[in-house]
C-alpha cells in the first residue's frame, strides 16, 4: 500500500510554479529603460540637461493660456500670452510651480534675467492653485512680464517639458532655440544659458 505521506508529497513536488504575470514586470522594465539611457548619456559625456527636443529649431505652440486668478504686478493685472506673444522680440519661457523645490533655487536667476530690457520673461504656472502661485511670486519676486496658467498640463504636454523647471528661449520669429532641462544655476546660467541667449539675441530679425 501507498503511503499516504508519500503520495501528499509528490504531488507537491509536481504541482505546477505559479508564474509572474508579464504585466507586473512592466515597472521594472520601464526603470531599466530609464537607468539605461542615463547611463547611456553619461557615457557619452553629454549632460541629460541637453537631451534634444523635438520642437528645437520649430515654432513655438500656438497655444492660448489665461492669466492666474487673481495675480497683480504694481497694481495691474498680469496677463497670459498665446503663441502671437512670443513673435516681435526675443523670450524666455520657464516652466514653474510654487510645488517646485527647484524652482525656488532657480528664481535669484530669473529675477536677474527679468532685468535684461532685451529680452522678455513669459512663465508657464504649471499644475498650480491660483493662492499658492499668488504666495509664491509675493514671497520671492514677480520677475514675469506674462504668465499664463497651465492648470490641466496640455500646454506643458505640447512645449514638450519632461518636468518642473524648464526654460526655453525662443527667437523673434517665434522659433524655439534652446530648451534648458532642471533648474538655472549660478554657474549653469553663466556659462551655458547666457551664452545660448546671447547668440539668439545676435540673429538677425526677419
Amino acid at each position: 500500500m501507498s503511503d499516504p505521506q508519500h503520495l501528499e508529497t509528490g504531488a507537491e513536488e509536481t504541482a505546477p510554479r505559479r508564474r509572474i504575470p508579464l504585466f507586473a514586470l512592466l515597472p521594472l522594465v520601464v526603470f531599466v529603460a530609464l537607468a539605461g539611457l542615463f547611463l547611456f548619456q553619461l557615457v557619452l559625456g553629454r549632460d541629460p540637461q541637453t537631451i534634444p527636443s523635438a520642437l528645437l529649431d520649430k515654432p513655438a505652440p500656438d497655444m492660448s493660456l489665461g492669466p492666474v486668478e487673481g495675480l497683480t504686478q504694481d497694481g495691474q493685472p498680469v496677463p497670459g500670452f498665446t503663441g502671437a506673444d512670443l513673435k516681435g522680440a526675443v523670450t524666455v519661457v520657464n516652466v514653474f510651480a510654487s510645488w517646485c523645490v527647484p524652482c525656488r533655487q532657480e528664481h535669484p536667476m530669473l529675477e536677474q534675467l527679468g532685468k535684461d530690457d532685451r529680452v522678455r520673461l513669459f512663465g508657464i504656472n504649471y499644475k498650480d492653485e491660483p493662492e499658492n502661485a499668488r504666495r509664491f511670486l509675493g514671497s520671492l519676486g514677480n520677475p514675469y512680464d506674462r504668465i499664463g496658467a497651465d492648470d490641466t498640463g496640455r500646454a506643458a504636454i505640447e512645449w514638450g517639458v519632461y518636468g518642473v523647471p524648464e526654460t526655453y528661449i525662443v527667437d523673434a520669429a517665434g522659433i524655439i532655440r534652446f530648451k534648458y532641462i532642471g533648474p538655472l544655476t549660478p554657474d549653469s546660467y553663466r556659462s551655458v544659458f547666457m551664452p545660448q541667449l546671447e547668440q539668439v539675441l545676435s540673429l538677425p530679425r526677419n
